[in-house]
């Protein structure tokens, strides 16, 4: 389901390039058809290698994308190794069901590229205790660093040891982490209940996996890893923010990760890369959700590769969700136990070195979703855009 077909990169599409641009003649069109039944709004990407017929001659920031309006679209450029030579540029699609748009390629140096305001965000968050937080206009997440863990090694109040996945709530589109953690400083209950109700805050992780952690299950048990040990800012927005952080080896098989977290503007899901490397072939990796009380509903789709939690949080509901390639996974399940952190929704996949899903989740009071129907129909459009990704072809006009 789940093959790539085209040249793009979209955050909800794993797409590769299979295009070229000719070195003799401009191929400055690009279409991208949507062939799902429902609108899409994404975040895709052209490598660099693609544009180089433009770029011998012109500078990348003078190149401009142009929709079937004639209206100047938001770039987002990428410099993934740090080499100080950009790998991709990002732009957002508009696109309806069953339809093609075209979109032309440009150089420009008098308009300015519009809108470059931050919409897309991510910051290791030092004054606090080393949480990586990650934002776009829908959703807020963070994790856990090393501070957090040493202090409560410590057994200091205010660690926190975890490798779960935490969501924050957020009512408004616009960005909110740096408000929080400035009135962290001040108030240390700020994150928990925001004076000012732009959100409700973060709600409680603890050692579960929260909205997406990892683990390996081993005679039904899940082992997990502590905080991150080390973090790395790829690209902080606007159109996408990406970062990455390392995980200290754990558990029986001995097993680091990598994760590589994105979040494109206007989506509700991360996506995640997990590369893992073990002492010994791990029989699983696992991805969990957090069975808070052991209460709220639960939905496991292994046939589509979505997975939901419905629960209600003080007087408003939120529903969390995983996707991912249903031909990795071996298994899902429900584990409802005594114990908080070991109560989670579970989907164990087959072992592999790199492991791809998203994770995301939606606040009733937000006004995107209002009942649990409402978020499996979100989940269900999140799936079918993975498995259906975007089209497009590079062409030339005179």
């Amino acid at each position: 389901m789940f093959k790539s077909k085209v040249f793009l990169l979209g955050f909800v599409g794993v797409i590769d390039c299979f295009c070229n641009i000719s070195s003799t003649k401009a191929q400055n069109t690009i279409e991208i058809e949507n062939k799902l039944d429902f609108p899409r709004s994404e975040i895709v990407s052209i490598p660099v290698s693609d544009l180089k017929f433009y770029l011998k001659k012109n500078k990348e920031s003078d190149l401009r994308i142009k929709d079937d309006n004639n209206k100047l679209l938001t770039l987002q450029w990428v410099d993934y190794d740090a080499d100080g030579k950009n790998d991709e540029l990002l732009f957002q699609v508009n696109i309806e069901a069953k339809k093609t748009n075209i979109y032309k390629i440009i150089t420009d140096n008098k308009n300015p590229v519009p809108d470059t305001s931050v919409k897309a965000y991510s910051k290791l968050i030092s004054e606090n205790l080393d949480d990586y937080a990650w934002e776009n206009d829908k959703v807020l997440f963070r994790i856990f660093g090393p501070k957090g863990q040493k202090e409560a090694e410590e057994k200091k109040k205010t660690g926190i040891l975890s490798s779960g996945i935490e969501i924050g709530f957020k009512k408004n589109e616009q960005p909110i982490i740096t408000q929080w953690y400035q009135e962290y400083i001040k108030n240390p209950t700020a994150l928990l209940k925001n004076p000012k109700e732009e959100g409700f805050g973060l709600y409680e992780v603890g050692g579960s996996r929260g909205v997406g952690g990892t683990g390996v299950l081993v005679n039904n048990k899940l082992q997990v890893s502590k905080n991150f040990i080390t973090s790395k800012a790829i690209a902080e927005g606007s159109l996408r923010t990406i970062f990455e952080v390392t995980y200290f080896p754990w558990g029986d098989y001995k097993v680091g990760e990598k994760k590589r977290i994105s979040l494109d503007v206007g989506s509700n899901f991360s996506k995640i890369e997990s590369t893992f490397e073990s002492h010994s072939p791990a029989p699983n990796f696992t991805v969990g959700i957090a069975l808070h009380n052991n209460e709220g509903l639960a939905k496991l789709n292994d046939r589509s590769g979505y997975y939901l939690h419905w629960e209600k949080l003080d007087d408003n509901f939120v529903g969390e969700g995983l996707v991912l390639n249903p031909n990795i996974v071996q298994k899902s399940f429900s584990n409802r136990t005594e114990n908080p952190d070991e109560s989670n929704l579970l989907v164990v996949t087959i072992p592999q070195n790199k492991l791809t899903y998203y994770a995301g989740f939606a606040w009733q009071k937000s006004g995107q979703i209002q009942t649990m129907d409402d978020w499996e129909k979100m989940l269900q459009k999140q799936a079918k855009i993975i498995a259906n990704p975007l089209v497009a072809v590079f062409k030339s006009i005179k």
